[in-house]
């Protein structure tokens, strides 16, 4: 039996007023992605090199049912069980959430003495965070083992708080996988760090928990079949294969002295002509680029940050369109101590304008707001193409904001990452760097790499093209710290110069297999009625899921996100890239064939709109 024959078969008690048709059967409005993505039919997808077809995986993960009780039974109680489990979880981490506060005060002298008297509040978090820790290893070891469900949660070392320490350990048996780990897992916080280290320290552990626990237990078809599928990360991976074949080639493999010794700083030279003389021609700049105004660093991530650190003083800030990569919060902190302003954007559509348009007006007022809160306002931040929406900006609009930034003295980075990766035949990428007028040269500043244009994320490459010889200078400064090999330059040195088989070879592969995703990815939105912004560019698509919520807010999109990490699938919530709306998510399409269909059946089931028969489908 076919999986539509399933759906049709499937009992599905419809709410009343609110129903649609999938197949013969009535189906909620609010209906899970369960049975729709993962179990839809039909759906195509191109071929992969050297292979005829890319099949469906199977997840054999489905739990086993205790002694003496139903299928729906069994369902039910891991429903009650796993929601009770997450609320105590969320109560332990906005528990310690809030100790870590306290204890930042305390070092920084904000406390009264009557406050610390006695070490009261020290006190209290070890108590406290003792009961949370038995709690949680209670239903963890007991009742979820008992019903049968996934593998008890990691035990939670309260003695550690004995020590100074709070910390998470993760005893694994031999034969189970590993279990999912979030918010206070593998968190270290030490009462032996600086209030700063303390800082940074919750600050990473809550920005990329989630991408931790995808690295600690990774999909994988055959050696790890249980393991998170990631849909949130940013990363092409469709044509993995074509760039190790000429990575791989000879013509990469050089040693000699100079390339195992330290680099020049700002990067080696044959290097940075090379990335002047490829910005000149993708970008397709008026004049050629001058090499001596390239810095190369291990990274887009570490370009921002030495920029953010050059450009503004403590406590400065930029104005940020969203939504925007929230990432970025953490590196221009993480060194600058620089506010990154949000410039809310709506998805409503008024006269003359799409969803999430920046414009001139809405730049202007938030720069007034700013000022009128005491902020010092140094520059905008700019990413085009726009990352997770998919649309470029026009070269009007460039100019406006780049004549709006000169009439207020503001620096502009420009994040051109994705300018390779638009896929639409109908959308125009106009650089930055192609305007035969700059407003204001020295002050505008591109960053570009070759981690989602190329791929290649793990070999660690950004550049910064920038007018001012000064910026140039004082960022080249950073190489020092993140700099990149010696070996892995000269690599991209080569790649970046096999222009042919760029333009020939790769650029037209990937371009297909971008529209060949993304149209997979959309076709399966549109059958499910999912609304999503249409983009042409990137690697991901923007989805509302606010039908899904309950409430809509954002503790009802925080209660999805769960879900689906319940569910191993990782995707980037909106609230991440301080989008103002609740219900926004960030789906990754560029990811393997195999993975992304997988990914389909990690889609969480929704209580209280389907029966027992339509969840024992999706299990």
């Amino acid at each position: 039996m076919g999986w539509q024959e399933r759906i049709d078969q499937a009992v599905i008690t419809p709410v009343p007023g609110q129903a649609w048709t999938l197949g013969s059967g009535r189906v909620p409005s609010g209906v899970e992605h369960a049975l729709s993505l993962s179990l839809s039919a039909g759906s195509s997808w191109p071929a992969e090199a050297n292979t005829n077809t890319w099949r469906m995986s199977h997840r054999p993960d489905t739990p086993t049912v205790p002694r003496g009780q139903t299928r729906s039974q069994s369902l039910r109680e891991q429903r009650v069980c796993s929601d009770l489990l997450e609320m105590i979880r969320h109560l332990q981490q906005s528990l310690k959430e809030h100790f870590t506060q306290l204890t930042t005060w305390q070092m920084q002298g904000l406390l009264s003495l009557e406050q610390r008297h006695s070490g009261a509040i020290c006190k209290q978090e070890d108590l406290l965070d003792d009961l949370m820790c038995k709690m949680v290893n209670l239903l963890g070891s007991e009742a979820v083992s008992g019903l049968g469900l996934r593998p008890p949660l990691p035990v939670l070392d309260s003695q550690a708080a004995n020590r100074g320490v709070r910390r998470v350990s993760s005893p694994q048996q031999a034969d189970q996988p590993v279990p999912q780990q979030r918010d206070s897992e593998a968190t270290l916080v030490s009462h032996d760090l600086s209030s700063r280290g303390i800082e940074i320290s919750v600050s990473y552990h809550l920005d990329f928990q989630d991408y931790e626990a995808y690295q600690r237990d990774k999909y994988h078809k055959v050696k790890n079949t249980l393991g998170f599928i990631n849909l949130g990360t940013s990363e092409n991976k469709l044509c993995t294969y074509l760039l190790t074949e000429r990575l791989c080639r000879s013509d990469m493999n050089r040693m000699e002295n100079i390339l195992l010794q330290y680099p020049d700083w700002r990067g080696q030279p044959f290097l940075r002509k090379e990335v002047a003389c490829f910005l000149t021609d993708y970008c397709q700049a008026p004049s050629p680029l001058d090499p001596e105004n390239v810095v190369i660093l291990n990274g887009c991530y570490s370009i921002f940050s030495a920029l953010a650190m050059v450009l503004c003083d403590p406590g400065e800030a930029f104005l940020v369109p969203t939504p925007f990569f929230g990432g970025f919060i953490f590196s221009s902190n993480l060194y600058a101590r620089v506010e990154l302003i949000p410039v809310h954007l709506e998805s409503e559509v008024s006269e003359n304008t799409h969803p999430f348009q920046l414009t001139v007006n809405k730049l202007e007022q938030a720069l007034v707001e700013a000022r009128l809160k005491q902020k010092k306002v140094k520059g905008l931040m700019l990413v085009n193409p726009r990352n997770c929406l998919g649309d470029v900006c026009s070269r009007d609009s460039l100019q406006e904001y780049l004549e709006f930034a000169k009439r207020n003295r503001l620096h502009v980075i420009v994040d051109e990452s994705y300018m390779l990766s638009v896929f639409d035949g109908s959308a125009t990428f106009h650089s930055v760097l192609s305007l035969t007028s700059l407003p204001d040269p020295n002050r505008t500043h591109v960053i570009w790499g070759t981690s989602k244009d190329f791929g290649i994320s793990g070999l660690r490459l950004g550049a910064l093209y920038t007018h001012s010889k000064g910026v140039a200078s004082a960022v080249c400064s950073f190489g020092c710290l993140h700099g990149t090999s010696g070996i892995t330059q000269y690599k991209l040195y080569r790649l970046l110069q096999d222009r042919e088989w760029i333009d020939k070879v790769y650029l037209p592969t990937n371009r297909s297999r971008l529209q060949d995703a993304y149209k997979y990815i959309t076709d399966e939105l549109k059958a499910l009625e999912v609304p999503f912004l249409k983009g042409g560019s990137g690697l991901s698509v923007w989805v509302s899921l606010k039908s899904y919520l309950e409430p809509c807010t954002f503790d009802g999109e925080l209660a999805l996100h769960r879900r689906f990490l319940d569910n191993k699938l990782v995707l980037s919530r909106g609230k991440s890239f301080r989008c103002e709306e609740p219900g926004w998510f960030r789906l990754t399409f560029a990811e393997k064939p195999s993975e992304l269909q997988v990914g389909e059946w990690c889609w969480p089931p929704n209580p209280g709109l389907l029966t027992d028969t339509a969840l024992s489908l999706h299990a």
